[in-house]
């Protein structure tokens, strides 16, 4: 009979996930509650730990999320004369 394989999720508490992200444990706590990271009730009393995967997931989303707004604002900046080789440069170097 195979073994059972054991699964490579991690846990960890909601205050390192803390520290890592630089907000508290409250706004931590509410992350799970609004399923922006994976975390699940354990041992007795139970107690929240959460995915170490969903927090890596998070800060990609959220890093994702703000080069394209970024790009956005910088896009939004731009004068379509300029782009297109016609009208006025307006910020010339």
């Amino acid at each position: 009979m195979p073994e059972p394989q054991v699964s490579a999720v991690r846990l960890i508490a909601p205050a390192a996930v803390a520290e890592v992200l630089g907000i508290s444990i409250d706004e931590v706590v509410d992350l799970v509650e609004q399923t922006q990271l994976r975390g699940v009730r354990v041992g007795s009393p139970a107690r929240l730990r959460i995915d170490e995967q969903s927090v890596a997931d998070y800060l990609a989303a959220q890093i994702e999320a703000e080069r394209r707004m970024a790009l956005w604002r910088e896009s939004s900046e731009a004068s379509f004369p300029e782009l297109w080789g016609t009208g006025p440069v307006r910020h010339a170097d």
